[in-house]
């Protein structure tokens, strides 16, 4: 008999990224609220059609959003932020200055969700909170969903209470417990509301129960699904599939999970190699659904036979079909859209991969599948660990044998320091890329499509390069950077430069909002055909007498933003791409370069979401920065770069990068970092962004003032801060750039006034 299926979640971008258009558009006054309500529906309607066409049993709806979809849930209970509030703004507007910011209000922060790519908006919470639930816009989604597919399909989906508590940020004591507590009403109001629309099942993403502290939420677990509880079908008459993902569940967790009262558990299967082998030793209750997440739903690759193999171990411990759901392991959110969109993937490549359209396939058949395989399965997936603590001693990686000294600077710091570029105290600079403008990208475009000649092409990037020295110039910086013109994405364009890489045309993800991203395909051994950005850097050093620094991106960052292998470990990839980048470091400091940042941005996201895994990862991690850059002499600067995550509880391996300049984005955070850096006794230059460069908004001069002076009284030497924003500046427009970064420079000058040493 064919097998049951359910869905978690499906791209909220479009197949061509409408989603995108739509909100730009209506950010610019292009279009209106409607009109943008309308384009979001009809992305979701598409969704729901493809997954009905293809005769998926339970098909998960709600999880659209205009932006963020923590964003809106926080919205839905009432947890929008006091600033907001206390300007009076309301519906979209309120939503969007959350999101984006506006004139005196800063945005909500923004961080990491678990250990994906996807960045979700923090909700803060003041201690005297009383959340209350509006839910007339997710009842209009759902009732959407039941229009299009069907009541009996449509299956809401809901962040549970305690992983969206877990999320928030409270601003004062609140605890999450008592946050928990506060929000368990408004649950009880959804799930009524929910029955009165026909909903008959819904889910809840609890995939708080992966990490380690989960050990210890037996309790809470049992009040919030334990029999009795207001959110089981005993009280509201819905059935709960309790979905976990993103990794295995700690044993001790599993056996308080399956004892609670909910119809079906759904687990990850893909993400962590022990969730079978728990399942098999612990057995699963005859009175609950299992949902078999075998699909893998945070990488491209097919895994067909390998999925096949796991889901006949599922069914023979199981015993009865009926029980098993296939699903995939998680939210499709996180891969590309639609893999038949692409026309110039390898077809060696091509037939090993799905995007989220084929994985419903792959999903189908595996359901459909009247046959049982053999069961001789091995766990395929992301390995972080697996020989990483041989990585000390000598390892070979490829034709290379890695050994101890080449992961070491030649000098300490404080020696090395003494050494490099003179600058005064508060060094301005950015962090690398500058404005594209539609021209920009229409030549590029261009002469990917062979319509321009490189040597025409090359003559619009030095255009543009001698453009962004110039504006340069006139700021008034102290450090420049060449813009990066020539770079659609910080990781495809070293990918593109890289063997073992392949690459799609519509292969969209979305990071946040509006930011979408193709993640190049890691395919093959990785190696380095021929510099990658010596050139641009030389041009751009000619024009002018001020250092420019040399931009690369991070082994790290490049493996966690690439769909990687799954034949071979992490680990491995990273120190194949770290040689290749230690090979530029090394050709940009021959050709004059005297500061060199390589950027670590994805440093932490893809750490293993328990702490008894995270020590080897983060091991692993460093090593691959510092086998790329120690190469560097000791007169060259090496600068690294770190944004939207939480750093507090990993700094002395931040420190262990032997970096000699950590930019990090902080303007959103609240200097939460500078307090733990200087608590921690950090003693390496630091440059903490100054203002926010996801925001439109244009930093006063006293505004910007501000920040560095309270740079000034973090307790970090005032010799060892260095001035510049959060991030790139490729997302933002030219009127907005350069009055921020005059009034940055601005800033910077009255501090060194002010802490000048006073003479008499």
């Amino acid at each position: 008999m064919s097998l049951r299926t359910s869905t978690l979640g499906f791209p909220r971008t479009g197949p061509k990224r409408e989603m995108k258009v739509a909100l730009e558009k209506y950010w610019s006054g292009a279009i209106s609220a409607e009109e943008l309500l309308s384009a979001s529906d009809s992305i979701a309607v598409k969704n729901y059609e493809q997954q009905l066409a293809r005769g998926v049993d339970f098909i998960g709806v709600g999880d659209h959003t205009l932006y963020d979809h923590i964003l809106d849930w926080s919205e839905r209970f009432g947890l929008t932020c006091t600033r907001v509030k206390a300007a009076k703004l309301t519906g979209l507007d309120a939503y969007f200055t959350q999101a984006r910011g506006r004139d005196g209000i800063h945005a909500l922060d923004m961080t990491k969700y678990f250990d994906s790519n996807y960045h979700y908006m923090v909700p803060e919470v003041p201690d005297d909170v009383t959340p209350t639930g509006d839910f007339k816009e997710f009842i209009r989604q759902i009732k959407l969903g039941q229009q299009t597919v069907g009541k009996e399909k449509t299956v809401p989906i809901i962040v549970g209470p305690l992983t969206l508590s877990k999320l928030c940020k409270p601003c004062g004591d609140l605890s999450s417990d008592e946050l928990l507590t506060r929000l368990l009403p408004c649950y009880e109001q959804l799930l009524k509301e929910l029955q009165q629309i026909g909903v008959s099942e819904v889910q809840f993403h609890e995939p708080w129960f992966v990490k380690s502290e989960a050990v210890n939420l037996k309790d809470v677990a049992s009040a919030l699904y334990g029999k009795g509880s207001a959110l089981t079908s005993s009280k509201s008459g819905i059935s709960v599939n309790l979905c976990i993902h993103f990794d295995s569940l700690h044993v001790d967790v599993y056996k308080y999970i399956i004892t609670l009262d909910v119809e079906r558990i759904t687990l990850d299967f893909c993400r962590g190699s022990s969730m079978l082998s728990i399942l098999e030793r612990e057995g699963f209750p005859n009175n609950k659904q299992l949902g078999a997440g075998i699909v893998d739903g945070r990488n491209v690759w097919k895994s067909e036979e390998s999925a096949a193999k796991l889901l006949t171990r599922i069914r023979k411990l199981v015993a009865d079909d009926n029980k098993v759901v296939v699903s995939p392991s998680c939210s499709l959110q996180f891969i590309p859209y639609d893999l038949s969109l692409e026309k110039d993937l390898p077809s060696d490549v091509r037939e090993q991969l799905a995007f989220a359209v084929q994985k419903l396939d792959v999903l189908i058949k595996l359901a459909s599948s009247s046959t049982t395989t053999n069961d001789d399965y091995e766990w395929v997936g992301e390995d972080n660990t697996s020989g990483a603590d041989d990585i000390s001693k000598a390892t070979k990686v490829g034709e290379v044998t890695v050994t101890a000294d080449m992961f070491s600077r030649s000098e300490a710091f404080d020696v090395r320091r003494e050494k490099q570029v003179s600058v005064p105290r508060f060094p301005t600079t950015t962090i690398g890329s500058f404005p594209q403008t539609p021209e920009l990208r229409r030549n590029r475009l261009a002469w990917k499509q062979k319509k321009l000649s490189e040597a025409d092409y090359q003559q619009v990037i030095d255009a543009e390069l001698k453009k962004n020295i110039d504006i340069q110039t006139d700021i008034g910086l102290d450090i420049f950077v060449h813009g990066e013109p020539e770079r659609s994405d910080m990781v495809e364009h070293f990918g593109q430069r890289l063997e073992g890489f392949s690459f799609t045309n519509h292969g969209w993800v979305q990071s946040y909002g509006s930011r979408y991203v193709r993640p190049p395909i890691i395919c093959g051994p990785v190696s380095r055909r021929e510099p990658m950005t010596v050139r641009e850097f030389k041009v751009a050093q000619e024009m002018t007498d001020r250092p420019v620094k040399g931009m690369l991106t991070g082994p790290v960052t490049i493996l966690n933003w690439s769909f990687c292998r799954v034949d071979t470990p992490r680990w491995k990839q990273a120190l194949e791409v770290a040689l290749a980048i230690r090979e530029e470091v090394a050709d940009l400091e021959a050709a004059g370069c005297r500061v060199i940042q390589v950027d670590e941005a994805a440093l932490r996201e893809r750490m293993p979401l328990k702490d008894e895994e995270a020590a080897s990862y983060m091991s692993w991690a460093v090593k691959s920065f510092r086998l790329s850059t120690a190469v560097a002499k000791s007169s060259t600067q090496i600068v690294t770069h770190m944004c939207y995550s939480t750093f507090e509880d990993i700094i002395d391996k931040i420190d262990e990068m032997d970096a000699d300049v950590l930019t990090i984005e902080n303007s959103r955070s609240g200097n939460e970092m500078l307090s733990a850096l200087s608590g921690f006794g950090y003693n390496r230059d630091i440059g903490p962004g100054v203002y926010d460069i996801h925001s439109p908004v244009i930093p006063s001069k006293d505004e910007l003032i501000e920040q560095v002076r309270n740079l000034a009284q973090s307790g970090l030497p005032l010799d060892r801060i260095w001035v510049n924003p959060d991030c790139g500046l490729k997302t933002r427009k030219w009127n907005e750039v350069i009055p921020s970064l005059k009034n940055m420079v601005a800033a910077a000058k009255v501090l060194r006034d002010e802490t000048a040493p006073r003479m008499g």
